[in-house]
């Protein structure tokens, strides 16, 4: 398989992520703005949602037009990021419904810590592929913000539990620090 085929597969995919997302959000009963704000759970969950599939977009695009080569180990890998990337919006939906709940919090978490994890996975396959002396090897290195990203992601989730307004302070600043696409993987 080529890369642009696996790059297309993923477009489409994540497209339909964000549009199943927009789809869960529900139009208020009543024209009034006391509607719009009982909402805002809701909205304020597709937001950070929308940023996060966001930055997985943009950096899979720089890593797979940065790789060498497809192989199975990498479309594996890929299949597994797409997995998690697609239960972001039952995430979603389940913490915005309840919003500052433990439970929901901690889910979101976890599938944000799985698909942080599965990403990482990926780049790991395609940096085998390329080998240990490629450009894209040699740009990811050990891949010090990704690996701590997931710590935060396992903080937050323990965090749910006593306090999810950290535990959500959590997840948005994970999500500040990546909006800036990664540089490294970015074409000359």
């Amino acid at each position: 398989m080529n890369k642009s085929r696996l790059e297309a597969f993923s477009d489409g995919v994540i497209a339909i992520i964000i549009t199943i997302m927009v789809l869960e959000l529900h139009i208020p009963e009543s024209a009034d703005w006391h509607a719009l704000l009982e909402l805002l759970p809701n909205f304020s969950s597709y937001i950070l949602s929308f940023i996060y599939l966001a930055i997985y977009w943009n950096n899979h695009h720089y890593m797979i037009h940065a790789a060498t080569r497809v192989t199975a180990g990498v479309l594996w890998a890929n299949l597994h990021l797409l997995f998690w990337l697609s239960l972001i919006p039952f995430a979603t939906g389940w913490m915005g419904r309840h919003h500052l709940e433990a439970v929901p919090s901690a889910t979101y978490g976890a599938v944000l810590f799985m698909a942080g994890f599965a990403y990482w996975i990926l780049q790991q396959q395609v940096m085998r592929a390329a080998g240990p002396h490629s450009r894209i090897a040699q740009a990811i290195g050990r891949d010090a913000k990704g690996l701590i990203s997931v710590a935060l992601y396992a903080a937050a989730i323990a965090f749910a539990f006593v306090n999810q307004w950290v535990s959500d302070a959590v997840y948005a600043g994970v999500a500040m620090i990546w909006l800036v696409p990664d540089r490294r993987l970015k074409p000359s």
